[in-house]
């Protein structure tokens, strides 16, 4: 028989994958699925349970994406999550309307009695909100199981039917009795085994490359960062000498990074791999002169990266698959699926038909930055690569706001490195999940000795998660932050003002662009 699993249906929710992820936390398998799978696919006997994610749209309209109602008749437990619940209440005979007062963010939770989800649930709990429809009757033979003072249908359930739905999103970090609640349902109510492990994944993995690149010749884009690392060594693995990694300096890498690569992957490093670095930062720079939009940027990035990689592929002779360190949050972000699209990574989705691999090798396109982590120090690497400052594919081009200039590029190198020393000599390096300097577009007025100044204003940026898709701002202390202000102003010539970015994830994003 098959490994029992927990199916996630998307229905175009942000959070599809986070879902999952939580799912696995329980060592429980689980994977997502678009709306339209086949009911013969949810009725097989190792789905022991479904869930329908959250989703844009209204469910009332005609063009809103919904399941065929005899899921309900396949006897397996189903959770429906904000838009999830609207659609059950829709489809059951209860009534969705617009809210008069949307709800967003964290928001009490009143919990009823007697409900088999919220078991073991404060009588009043935070939540995470996101909806401006509502469910304004939930259906007969349903009981209500929780409210907000705004919204009076908070979650509500059918034992009998095993089917249960929440307005509020338990996956997400700021809901904060969220994962007892899918513990609930994965374990309580589905009865799964948690039996779920991650090294298996190491080898099904290895198995999969090789059944595909064959005695193929793989070329990996390696940039140094723990995604395409993993992806290099879980290569190495598979393949051995089929294996090239091409390291591209962009020009914006963090301050003395292009060296440090070289130290870990070059010939005298720690790795037995074929190490080919190339500086293409004048090409960057040149493609980015007058850029300001920060979707373009990333356009642009990207397409001049996968342009690189081609030249050199020429260089090197026959290259039948390109490798790149995907993982989910980079999938779901760029809108893959039927998510709506936050922003696009220049490593999804981008690859031109003419490119002339016959195939994109993704190992970790469906691991989140903690399960690549776990992956990374089973398969060896030193903890100091594994549990390296993430940094985004297009580098400083989208933590500099506006046009990316060298001059740019030197002032968030020298601050993000005073940052990132002192985050160290505080003893955070561990505790902080990301933690970087950017440059804003703006310049304000100060004053310096006798002089006037106006100059650059940089932003600090800090948070804690576990799976990048949510995150909180760390609680940085007033010393701390001091003193990083005044080594950056001190230090770092054309910055006179240094800012701290407060604002967790959602709403905004990790990056600043």
């Amino acid at each position: 028989m098959a490994e029992e699993k927990i199916v996630v249906v998307d229905f175009g929710g942000q959070y599809n994958q986070l879902i999952a992820r939580r799912i696995r936390q329980l060592n429980i398998y689980s994977e997502v699925v678009p709306y339209t799978i086949s009911l013969d696919e949810l009725a097989k006997e190792e789905v022991k349970g479904i869930i329908f994610t959250g989703g844009p749209n209204s469910v009332y309209l005609d063009s809103s994406p919904k399941i065929d109602k005899k899921v309900f008749t396949l006897g397996k437990p189903i959770l429906g999550i904000c838009y999830g619940a609207q659609m059950i209440a829709y489809l059951l005979g209860g009534e969705v309307k617009t809210a008069p007062t949307s709800e967003y963010g964290n928001t009490l939770l009143h919990v009823h009695d007697g409900s088999l989800l919220l078991k073991g649930v404060h009588k009043e709990t935070n939540v995470f909100m996101s909806h401006t429809d509502y469910i304004a009757r939930i259906p007969e033979g349903f009981v209500l199981t929780s409210h907000t003072d705004v919204c009076p249908t908070g979650s509500f359930e059918n034992v009998e039917r095993q089917v249960y739905a929440t307005q509020f999103h338990p996956e997400v970090e700021h809901s904060v009795e969220g994962q007892k609640m899918l513990e609930n349902f994965a374990v309580n109510i589905c009865h799964c085994h948690q039996t779920f492990v991650k090294s298996s994944f190491i080898q099904d993995q290895i198995e999969k490359i090789r059944a595909e690149v064959g005695d193929g010749k793989v070329l990996c884009a390696l940039s140094g960062g723990v995604d395409s690392s993993v992806t290099a060594a879980l290569l190495a693995k598979a393949i051995g000498k089929n294996l090239t990694c091409v390291f591209v300096d962009h020009g914006l890498l963090r301050k003395d990074e292009a060296k440090q690569v070289e130290e870990v992957f070059g010939p005298n490093g720690k790795f037995d791999l074929n190490f080919v670095p190339f500086d293409a930062s004048e090409l960057f720079y040149s493609r980015l002169k007058g850029v300001t939009e920060p979707e373009k940027k990333r356009k642009i990035i990207g397409s001049t990266f996968i342009e690189v990689f081609n030249e050199e592929k020429k260089k090197l002779g026959q290259m039948d698959y390109l490798a790149q360190g995907t993982i989910y949050p980079d999938r779901i972000e760029s809108g893959l699926g039927i998510s709506a699209t936050i922003k696009s990574h220049h490593n999804v989705g981008g690859l031109p038909k003419d490119i002339g691999f016959k195939g994109l090798i993704e190992p970790l396109s469906y691991l989140f930055k903690d399960e690549v982590r776990e992956v990374g120090l089973q398969l060896g690497l030193p903890k100091e690569l594994v549990y390296r400052q993430p940094f985004p594919g297009p580098g400083l081009g989208i933590r500099i706001i506006g046009e990316v200039t060298k001059e740019k590029i030197h002032i968030v190198q020298e601050a993000d490195a005073i940052f990132r020393e002192e985050v160290r000599k505080a003893g955070l390096e561990f505790k902080l999940s990301q933690y970087f300097a950017a440059l804003s577009n703006m310049r304000s007025v100060g004053v310096m000795g006798d002089f006037r100044t106006y100059d650059y204003a940089v932003v600090l940026r800090a948070v804690e998660t576990d799976d990048f898709m949510t995150a909180r701002p760390s609680c940085l202390t007033y010393e701390f932050l001091s003193t990083v202000a005044d080594r950056i102003v001190n230090e770092v010539k054309g910055v006179n003002r240094v800012l701290f970015d407060y604002t967790s994830k959602p709403p905004s994003t990790i990056e600043l662009e």
